[in-house]
Parts: structure tokens; sequence; C-alpha cells
């Protein structure tokens, strides 16, 4: 049975740009440093919930308006747990 992997993607570099705001900027709004909005806008790192709707909040959009969910379809599917003897 294969790892499944979660790819999110972000708007977040888009959305600053249409607003001028630098990663800073953004990062002071909602309490992280501006290495961590870089970090989120590489997709090296994923905002865990609460700081997912902090950003959605910071550009005034629903948090499916910035990020994406989509789950790797090259990797297979877990086995239901009551299929496991």
């Amino acid at each position: 049975m294969g790892d499944r992997m979660a790819l999110i993607k972000t708007r977040l570099r888009v959305l600053r740009a249409e607003r001028e705001w630098s990663q800073a900027q953004l990062a002071a709004q909602v309490g992280v440093s501006r290495q961590a909005i870089n970090s989120i806008e590489k997709g090296r790192y994923h905002p865990n919930l609460r700081l997912a709707f902090k950003i959605a909040r910071a550009f005034g959009k629903q948090i499916e308006d910035v990020f994406s969910y989509k789950e790797s379809e090259e990797f297979e599917e877990f086995e239901p747990l009551d299929s496991i003897s």
C-alpha cells in the first residue's frame, strides 16, 4: 500500500500582487513571520486551519478562494479498516 500525498495550492502571491502587499505586510496582518508566508507561497509549508482562515480573512476571501486541495492520484488508495483482517 502506498502513501497518499496531499497537494495544497495557494493564490497568495497573486492576491498579494493585486493589493501591492509585501510578504512582510501580510505576515504582520496574520501574526506570522515573513519567512512563514514565503514558505507557504513556495509550497514548503502548509498552514494549519486557523492560519489559513486568518490569511483568507486578510484578503476578504473565503478559504477556498485562497487555498485549494488535491490528493495525488499517483499513490494508491488506503484500504478501509474493515477490509483488514
